[in-house]
């Protein structure tokens, strides 16, 4: 028996067939999070592997029977898959794995289009809790979607493709700075300066605008966009690129949106290698940088409209099937960084390469606003994940009084669901490039697989 907590080096751990799949997984990932930049490309990207996999578009009140391998999306930004299990719904309740796939960017503001100096700008609103220095100076691509008038929807990506253009947010030249390195680092660049390049050459007209004239005529050339169209938008800045390998031996990946679609992943890919015995639900939500509401964050009544209607059709109470319901709030955490490691406290932190982390509770200094989850739901992941050999940690996001930080956890504890966090570890989380182990997400695959099949 094991009196010790120890925790252990996936990547030692592993043997060599075991170190193959962690690659070979990790590869997948990458391709689901190139193509799900924003929480809309997200739902996209899972609908096309679902129907990959046979699954068929839910809508409430449709008759559904063990087997049955369903999907309902939310909006285009909020996406439920669900697979109908041979068990009991009332007395085994649902398995959820719930991870949101909005992470922080730069939506446009409403009138984002402007000219000065000779170049044309669009104007910018950061979304989630960002570093804004981080954002100057690099390759951004523009994503999202406009709604023109009569409703018809163009999507927008630009930026990606290597052939494609990028966008840019100017910093003040060193030589000219004295008074900005003054500045506090969280003052040194405002929100209002978050603002884009977008184009510089005039149409030639007599438009004292003439710069702002031709991009509007490149984007209604090009999508039918005209300037009144960017008040029905839905357009963000994200950084530019793919998910690129770190490190000699790759064992890292660095890319941007890892929080959370590298817990979104995990959970969808278990739910479809699941046996099919308990009836499991993979949730990609939206909104959680923001606090989680609206109609497609996880504090929409959804989740419970789902719940209830699986449950009518399988003949069960609503109430009792919520109940004996299980969750996993998946959610990435910090993991320790030694050049900043004064604001952790190393026992209970979470480390690099050292497997999926259970989290009792997050929020902020004495435990507020944050699921705290029961001894109980504890022990139950905790003898899923060691029954199957599942190297995992556990830890907290830094020490008490430092900080803090949320997950979807409390809404859905909320629904008298027992909730239980666990994630991947995050070096550099919010950053335009977070970085995360390998390891750690194949452990967070085998250990959403370990949850979903425990009986």
């Amino acid at each position: 028996m094991q009196y010790e907590y120890i925790r252990k080096n996936y990547f030692k751990e592993a043997e060599e067939a075991e170190r193959k799949a962690i690659f070979d997984y990790a590869e997948g990932y990458k391709n689901f999070l190139f193509n799900s930049k924003t929480e809309r490309g997200a739902c996209a990207t899972a609908k096309k592997l679902c129907e990959e996999r046979g699954y068929k578009p839910y809508m409430f009140g449709d008759k559904v029977k063990a087997g049955d391998k369903l999907y309902f999306i939310n909006r285009d930004k909020n996406i439920f898959i669900i697979k109908i299990g041979t068990n009991d719904i009332s007395e085994c309740g649902i398995k959820i794995m719930a991870a949101h796939v909005d992470s922080p960017r730069l939506d446009l503001k409403p009138n984002p289009l402007y000219e000065d100096g000779g170049l044309a700008f669009f104007k910018t609103h950061y979304y989630g809790g960002i570093k804004k220095y981080q954002w100057p100076t690099i390759a951004l691509a523009l994503e999202g979607v406009v709604v023109l008038r009569g409703g018809e929807r163009v999507a927008v990506n630009v930026g990606d493709d290597e052939n494609d253009p990028v966008f840019y947010i100017t910093d003040l030249l060193p030589h000219l700075s004295q008074e900005q390195n003054e500045l506090k680092l969280a003052k040194a660049i405002s929100g209002e300066s978050l603002n884009a390049i977008v184009g510089a050459m005039p149409d030639g007209c007599e438009d004292k605008e003439g710069v702002k004239a031709a991009v509007l005529k490149l984007l209604h050339d090009k999508y039918g966009i005209s300037e009144i169209d960017f008040q029905t938008s839905e357009l963000c800045f994200v950084p530019a690129g793919k998910p690129r390998d770190v490190g000699f031996d790759r064992a890292l990946i660095s890319a941007y949106g890892h929080d959370d679609k590298v817990c979104a992943y995990p959970e969808m890919t278990a739910l479809f290698e699941s046996d099919g015995k308990d009836t499991v639900m993979a949730i990609f939500a939206d909104k959680e940088e923001t606090g989680s509401q609206g109609v497609t964050g996880m504090q929409s009544r959804v989740i419970v409209d789902i719940i209830d209607s699986l449950s009518r059709s399988l003949g069960a109470d609503p109430i009792l099937v919520r109940y004996n319901s299980k969750c996993i709030s998946a959610d990435v955490c910090a993991a320790f960084d030694p050049e900043y490691a004064s604001v952790y406290e190393k026992r209970n932190s979470s480390y690099i390469n050292c497997g999926a982390s259970v989290t009792k509770y997050h929020g902020a200094r004495g435990k507020s606003s944050t699921n705290d989850a029961s001894a109980e739901m504890v022990g139950y992941v905790r003898d899923a994940l060691e029954d199957n050999g599942v190297i995992y940690q556990t830890g907290e996001l830094g020490k008490i009084d430092i900080g803090g930080g949320g997950t979807v956890a409390m809404y859905i504890a909320d629904l008298g669901i027992d909730t239980l966090d666990m994630g991947v570890p995050v070096l550099s989380m919010h950053a335009p490039y977070e970085i995360i182990s390998k390891a750690d997400l194949y452990s967070m695959h085998k250990a959403m697989l370990a949850f979903v099949n425990k009986h």
